[in-house]
């Protein structure tokens, strides 16, 4: 019986390193510091707006674009936090940030498109790009700091270019743009008439004291920018799904046209929820600061044991030099023989490279857990790579 054909790109395709290593992880009862979710619940004022919500609203359809009590708590949440003057009718509710970003680039990318990404990067990204028959074409960003080159981007420009997807927050490097960074980004943009497709899930989860900047309250950008939030990331519920893209009205309309056949809508209850929490800038607040904390147990404890972390500011992600920790192992060797010899789940960075040229000595390993398990963690990488050193 002959084999039907199906897609090349997703027939070839491996699943996602997250689901790989979390994957190894369960089989295996490592401690997963790899994917990105915190383990505990979410807020109670969260679970208390949801059991309201289930109790007392509707469970079937809302509309398509989202509930309007969500659509309008998300720009008054943008418009509070970030100084953003967006109606509420800019505001598309999604099934997930990723949703969103699919939905962006559905919208904004024609076969034969280029798209600039920068690497290393969300593994998300490409992938959609190629989908929607565009051509990645990807800017190399270099560790320690991860800066944005403006030569280099420019010499990726082409007549064929037509946006590009900046992440900040940038995971897995936990790097901020600058605000300099920020102003040539958006500079380039309009000077070769760009659509930016930001993908700032992050935004909320910085750690620097300093508050998030989109690309979108750039000077010219209101027409190009694609903003693209996350309720998972801001109230550590992953689970939820609950995203949202943000664009000037007519952009946002023809991204809705997009999301209407990838997912249609978002469970109701869940948006109701959502809209109570963005109103209560308490509820994110704490969530940020109980992060701080886990972030530091990590890092003391990193440093403490000899482990070379380098700079980062944001994200649940701290990221590590493996030959300056004393490790002679490229990133995946590290991520999979650590869940195995270890007890330990972590990510290797080179995984989100897709270009080329990837770095083969950093992992990163996620914060956002009990910090009696991030301090077990960091002892057994510690134990194992002595066990390393000697040998064994």
């Amino acid at each position: 019986m002959t084999q039907p054909r199906l897609l090349p790109l997703y027939a070839a395709m491996p699943v996602t390193i997250f689901e790989e290593m979390s994957g190894l992880a369960r089989q295996t009862g490592a401690i997963n510091l790899g994917q990105g979710f915190p383990d505990g619940p979410p807020p109670p004022a969260l679970l208390e707006a949801l059991g309201r919500a289930s109790a007392t609203q509707s469970h079937q359809y809302p509309p398509m674009a989202g509930l309007p009590e969500l659509r309008a708590a998300v720009a008054a949440f943008y418009a509070r936090t970030q100084g953003l003057d967006l109606p509420p009718d800019s505001v598309i509710v999604t099934s997930g940030a990723t949703e969103a970003v699919a939905a962006a680039i559905l919208a904004v990318v024609q076969p034969g498109d280029e798209v600039l990404l920068f690497a290393p990067a969300y593994d998300a990204y490409a992938p959609l790009v190629r989908r929607a028959g565009g051509v990645p074409v990807f800017v190399a960003l270099h560790p320690p700091l991860w800066q944005y080159d403006r030569a280099a981007i420019e010499a990726a420009i082409t007549p064929r270019t037509r946006a590009l997807v900046l992440n900040d927050p940038l995971n897995p490097t936990g790097t901020v743009a600058s605000a300099a960074d920020l102003a040539m980004l958006a500079d380039i943009c309009t000077a070769c008439d760009l659509f930016a497709i930001c993908d700032e899930v992050w935004e909320n989860v910085r750690f620097d004291g300093q508050a998030h900047a989109s690309l979108m309250a750039q000077p010219g950008m209101e027409t190009r920018a694609l903003k693209i939030g996350s309720a998972g990331k801001i109230f550590g519920a992953t689970g939820w799904k609950v995203g949202w893209i943000v664009a000037a009205p007519p952009i946002a309309a023809v991204v809705g046209r997009a999301h209407q056949f990838l997912t249609f809508t978002t469970p109701p209850m869940l948006q109701r929820a959502v809209a109570e929490a963005l109103a209560r800038p308490d509820i994110a607040q704490d969530c940020t600061a109980g992060w701080a904390q886990t972030r530091q147990c990590l890092n003391e404890a990193l440093t403490r044991r000899g482990f070379a972390l380098l700079p980062g500011s944001a994200t649940w992600f701290a990221c590590i030099d493996l030959p300056a920790s004393g490790i002679a192992l490229d990133d995946r060797s590290f991520a999979l023989r650590g869940v195995h010899e270890a007890g330990v789940a972590t990510i290797p960075l080179s995984a989100l490279w897709d270009g080329g040229g990837a770095p083969t000595h950093i992992a990163r390993l996620c914060h956002c857990k009990p910090e009696a398990m991030l301090t077990q963690a960091v002892d057994r990488l510690a134990q194992w790579r002595d066990r390393l050193d000697a040998g064994e």
